[in-house]
Formats: C-alpha cells, structure tokens, sequence
C-alpha cells in the first residue's frame, strides 16, 4: 500500500478567481508543494474546484482552511458577487478531512504575525509594543477590518464589520461629501467611501459639484468601462486627470482617518496594517503628508498615534497565506 504523507489544503475563495494550494507542516506556510488559480465563475461550487485540483495528485488531505470573501456564519459562507455557499460539512465529506471556513479578514489576520519585512512597506515606523494588539484596514472591491490581541502565548484574530460604520467626516469637504451621498443611499458607510466600490463616490461627488472638469478621454474611457475605479486610479497615478488626483487625494485621507479610528479603538500600539488591493496598487500616494496627517489627527490622541507602526502588505497572496497559517498552526497543536 502505497503511504502519502498528510497535508495542508488552504484556499483563498473569491469572487473572481480561488486559489487552492497544498502544505507540508514540515515545508510551512512559505513552500505550497503545489498551488492553482482557477476562474470561480466558471464552477458550479468550491467541491468541483477541489475536486479537479486534487484528481491527479496523490496527496492525503488531513486539514483543509479556505479564507471565503464573504461572511461565515457556524461552517457556513455566502461568497460575495458569486452564487455560491460554502458548506464546511460538505467539503469535509469531500475531503475526508476536517475543514474550516475563515473570512477573507480573519484570513489576512492569522498572516500577519508570520508577515516578514520583504511583505511589507512601512508607511512609519513608529514605536512598536511587542504586545500590543495589531488592527488592519484592508480596503479593496468592499472595506475590511480586523483586529488580533496577544492572549499570554500568541496572537488570536478577530474579525470585525467596521467597514461597515458610519462615516464620519473630518474636514469640510468631507462634510459635503456625506451631504452628498445621503441623498444617494439609506446608509453611507466607510465602505461607501473608502473601497473600490466606494472610489466612484468620489469622483462622482466631485464632478456633480462642479469643483473639477472631466476630460473627454476621461469620461470616455469611464464610458467603456465595467469597473471604473481602475480607470480613475491609474489616471491618478498617471498625473493625467486633475479631477482623478483629486479623487485619491480625499479617498486616502478618508482612509487615514479610518485607520486612526481602528487604531484607536484597539489600541493597536502593536501596529496598523494597511490590507486589500488597492494600498498596495497606490503606494506612491500615501505620502505622510496625505496619509499620516489624517491618521494622527485626533485631537490629544495625536501623539498616541504617530507611534503606531504602520505597514502595507504587499504580499500579493496574503488570504491564502493567512489561511496556510491557521491551519498548519492547528496541525501543529494537533500533534
């Protein structure tokens, strides 16, 4: 009988696109002994995905993790822009093995312990407590957020819905911006105005009240386009679109802002991490100036706040990083 040595599947599940890899606890979360993309869209299920993942490998699946972009509810998980549930049971039945569901967030949050200075950019470097708690603000397609707290022994994650919060203004501008959008929705949450969904806010909000013109190749290439903020990042960071640069000029001081406020709520002297695709994609415009100037500003707390740490994760697979993690960490507590 031929003896296969047991392994790790973890996965990042997305709306677009999942990411499926193996692990030997002995490799660690850094060496995949394989991994694959394949387009979510294109499947009826996670279960299919796996299945044609592992048909032609002769592994022994003992533990699977897979970080979901959507909430988890007890084993269960509606993926976000796909028609998909996630069932912990029925990939377990699968898999023969046990299986756990994380949010994207918690994902990201079990990574970051494990994050190496060649994963990051720090935005400052602050004063960092070994101990302290650690909170990530991960703006992306949606606005993440999470936390981790030292418990004696080791870092334990916590998922958050503070995306989803009230936005709160800080400036004038921002004043009028909220002014704005409450016409528009029931409810204008920082995700309104601080995620790749939100960005189109913004520039909409600023070319209503005629405070910048739109080129025409600006608007045409809007015109064209299925997701717009692509297009007004990229002319940002072109320089070629006043109105684009405007655009990202509000969108990182509201970021900053928010960042302040999680980094208040949590304490986290450990560290801010700044998450999800479009930090990484916009690191030529968090200049202290823009960035550190809205974090800080917090009346007596400014001083608390210029000593948190601040990085960018720039690991491009974090999700699936994270999810390694936890379930080679269970693995390891398992044995």
């Amino acid at each position: 009988m031929t003896h296969h040595p047991p392994v790790l599947l973890a996965g990042d599940i997305g709306g677009t696109k999942t990411a499926l890899a193996l692990y030997a606890v002995e490799h660690g979360p850094r060496q995949p002994l394989t991994q694959a993309t394949f387009p979510s869209q294109n499947y009826a299920s996670l279960e299919s995905i796996v299945r044609e993942f592992l048909a032609d490998r002769a592994v022994r699946v003992t533990r699977a993790s897979f970080g979901v972009a959507g909430p988890v509810d007890n084993g269960r998980a509606q993926v976000t822009n796909l028609p998909w549930i996630v069932e912990a049971q029925a990939l377990s039945a699968v898999l023969e093995a046990p299986v756990v569901l994380l949010n994207d967030l918690a994902a990201i949050a079990h990574a970051i312990p494990y994050l190496k200075d060649a994963d990051l950019e720090t935005l400052n470097a602050g004063q960092v407590d070994p101990h302290g708690a650690l909170a990530i603000v991960a703006p992306g397609t949606g606005l993440g957020e999470a936390f981790l707290v030292w418990d004696g022994q080791r870092y334990r994650p916590f998922p958050s819905e503070g995306g989803h919060a009230d936005f709160s203004p800080t400036t004038p501008l921002q004043v009028e911006l909220l002014i704005y959008l409450q016409a528009r929705f029931d409810h204008v949450s920082y995700e309104r105005v601080c995620s790749g969904k939100g960005l189109p806010n913004l520039y909409a909000f600023l070319k209503d009240t005629d405070r910048y013109s739109e080129p025409k190749w600006l608007h045409d290439d809007l015109a064209r386009a299925a997701d717009l903020t692509p297009v007004i990042v990229q002319a940002a960071l072109d320089q070629r679109a006043e109105i684009s640069v405007a655009t990202m000029d509000l969108f990182v001081s509201i970021l900053g802002s928010e960042a302040g406020n999680l980094a208040l709520k949590v304490l986290a002297t450990g560290g801010l991490y700044l998450g999800g695709g479009i930090p990484p994609r916009i690191l030529s415009l968090l200049t202290p100036a823009a960035f550190l100037s809205a974090f800080t500003r917090k009346g007596r707390f400014a001083d608390v706040l210029a000593r948190v740490p601040i990085h960018v994760i720039r690991q491009p697979q974090v999700a699936l990083f994270g999810a390694a993690c936890h379930g080679l960490e269970a693995e390891t507590q398992r044995d």
